[in-house]
């Protein structure tokens, strides 16, 4: 599973919102976003394009580290 360090996550609003704007990438599926570690990991069906994943993380106001 691929795991990404987020920041600017503070709550669990912000956990959501990264669940689902990661879960909507072709490709991602069981999206886990762990706020005090400020990851996420997911399944992949299929492979995953990252920067697509980094953009969609980005698109939502936070930070890819």
């Amino acid at each position: 599973m691929p795991t990404i360090n987020i920041r600017g996550m503070t709550c669990q609003h912000c956990v959501m919102l990264v669940e689902e704007t990661l879960g909507r990438v072709d490709g991602v599926t069981d999206v886990e976003v762990d706020l005090d570690s400020g990851t996420a990991t997911f399944s992949e069906e299929k492979p995953v394009d990252m920067e697509a994943v980094r953009q969609a993380v980005v698109d939502a106001g936070y930070r890819v580290a």
